[in-house]
C-alpha cells in the first residue's frame, strides 16, 4: 500500500476507494475477494463488510457465485463500519447496493484517514435504474472498475441483470433462477416481449 509523509513528516498509508460494479453474474464479488485476500497475504490488516440480509450461501461468509468465500462481518447500516473498522488497513464492502446512502460519507471518512476501500456492487437494479449509494460512490472512487457477465441469449457483453420471476420489489436477493445476465439489445427485446405478454 503506498504512503505519504504527513506534514509532521510521519509516514502514513494513502487512503484510496475502490469500487468494482456491474451486473449480476459478472464476477464482482470474486474481484473483491481477489483483492482482499492479496492484502491479507502481504500482511495488512483487512475486514470486510456485508449487509445482514445477504445470507443466500452463508451468515458470516462472502460467497461468490464460484463459491471463493472469505470471512466477512455482517452488519445492517453503513455507520456500524466505522465502528467496527479501527485499526483497519483495508476495508471490504459486498453488495453495497443495500446499504443506506450513509456509505458514502463512510467510505470519504476511512480513505481520508488512509485506508484502502474496496467496494462491490450492483450499479443498476433489474430495471435499469441506478442503484443505492453506487453512483454517488462511483463518482468519488480512485478507480472504478466496470466488470461484465455474458448475454445468456446471445454472448454479447451483459448490461444488467434481468429479473425471471414476477416480484416488483427492488430488493430481491436472487441467483440463476430468479436472474439472468442481458445486454442491452436482448433486455429491450425481452421487456417487449414481458408487456406483450403479461403473465396472469
Amino acid at each position: 500500500m503506498a504512503t505519504i509523509d504527513n506534514i509532521n513528516g510521519e509516514r502514513r498509508h494513502q487512503g484510496r476507494i475502490e469500487v468494482i460494479c456491474g451486473s449480476m453474474f459478472s464476477g464482482k464479488t470474486e474481484e473483491l475477494i481477489r483483492r482482499m485476500k492479496r492484502a491479507k497475504f502481504a500482511k495488512q490488516k483487512v475486514e470486510i463488510f456485508k449487509p445482514s440480509i445477504d445470507v443466500r450461501y452463508s451468515d458470516e461468509e462472502v460467497v461468490s457465485h464460484d463459491r471463493n468465500t472469505i470471512h466477512s462481518t455482517p452488519i445492517d447500516s453503513s455507520e456500524s463500519i466505522l465502528l467496527l473498522a479501527s485499526d483497519i488497513e483495508v476495508v471490504g464492502i459486498d453488495e453495497a447496493q443495500f446499504f443506506d446512502e450513509g456509505l458514502i460519507n463512510v467510505c470519504n471518512t476511512l480513505a481520508n484517514n488512509g485506508v484502502r476501500v474496496i467496494i462491490a456492487g450492483l450499479d443498476m437494479d433489474f430495471k435499469g435504474v441506478p442503484f443505492g449509494p453506487i453512483p454517488a460512490l462511483c463518482a468519488i472512487a480512485d478507480d472504478v472498475t466496470k466488470v461484465h457477465a455474458i448475454c445468456v441469449k446471445c454472448g454479447a457483453l451483459a448490461y444488467l441483470s434481468h429479473r425471471l420471476v414476477q416480484n416488483n420489489h427492488r430488493v430481491l436477493l436472487g441467483e440463476q433462477g430468479e436472474y439472468e445476465p442481458l445486454c442491452r439489445d436482448c433486455y429491450e427485446k425481452a421487456i417487449r416481449m414481458e408487456k406483450a405478454n403479461p403473465q396472469k
